[in-house]
């Protein structure tokens, strides 16, 4: 696969770190959905992830040695103490990945960096945070990325909804491009699924793949299919990925039906982004 299939055009091709997001929506880097080595972190510490990029996004991401603060009641929401929050923390810096670049070529680094939430019965005040000093340059370079809707990453119930959800937000903002294949194996890291966990293609569908999609077909802009497109015997070895953009209506009738069930979570109307998006 050469260098554009990996990092296709977007519609916007000002570097990632210089995009603006809207209200209630989050800016995520590409390199930092499609990648390696991240299938042993929770649900949980994905989306504690997701609300320290939020936090610290902007240009100075891109220079080493940069410290950010957040509140820890932000990211307590509504659990009484930090244990939730000095877990995923903990599993965050002893997960290593492989990122790519822009220019192809791949990285290791700690999600991670140093931080000061040592005291977990800590009730008040800031937690510091910095990010591996070997990412920066790789997202100073970005230029493919995501939107993500804040609304919905607080939604999602399982680990691999979340995953296929943040990959099809980095897949569907792309020119002409509406289907990828990949190797089984590399489909089940794109999803998180622990390396022996669901060996089987029909249990990793059953499991993993369709509680995925049913996820993302109720809160996500867009839908999606996933079929096998490759066999050798009876074994799946390939499957495609196929996305599209939802109409106005669509989006307006399950929007309306969120926020019956998480009205908290949801704000009054729809979003102008996405009505944006799908009137493009």
């Amino acid at each position: 696969m050469d260098q554009s299939e990996n990092h296709p055009k977007s519609y916007d091709r000002r570097r990632t770190l210089e995009i603006r997001p809207l209200d209630g929506e989050m800016i995520k880097p590409a390199e930092l959905i499609d990648i390696q080595g991240a299938t042993g972190l929770s649900l949980a510490a994905r989306r504690l992830y997701n609300r320290l990029l939020a936090n610290a996004f902007g240009p100075d991401m891109g220079f080493e040695g940069r410290d950010f603060c957040i509140p820890l009641s932000e990211l307590r929401g509504t659990h009484a103490g930090n244990e939730r929050i000095s877990d995923s923390i903990e599993a965050l810096m002893k997960t290593v990945v492989i990122v790519r670049g822009i220019d192809g070529r791949t990285t290791r680094v700690q999600l991670l960096g140093g931080n000061d939430m040592v005291d977990s019965e800590r009730r008040h005040g800031m937690l510091t945070y910095s990010f591996d000093k070997r990412l920066a340059p790789l997202l100073r370079e970005s230029v493919v990325f995501a939107k993500l809707e804040l609304a919905a990453l607080q939604a999602f119930g399982t680990k691999y909804g979340l995953a296929l959800y943040e990959a099809l937000s980095r897949r569907v903002r792309l020119h002409h491009v509406f289907h990828e294949d990949f190797e089984v194996d590399a489909f089940r890291n794109l999803l998180g699924v622990p390396e022996g966990k669901l060996p089987s293609f029909g249990n990793l569908r059953q499991k993993a793949i369709d509680p995925a999609i049913s996820e993302v077909v109720k809160l996500a802009p867009f839908s999606c299919t996933i079929e096998p497109c490759e066999h050798v015997g009876r074994k799946v070895t390939k499957v495609r990925l196929r996305w599209w953009v939802k109409s106005v209506d669509e989006m307006k009738t399950q929007w309306e039906a969120r926020k019956e069930q998480q009205a908290e979570l949801f704000p009054a109307a729809l979003p102008e982004a996405l009505i944006e998006g799908a009137e493009a």
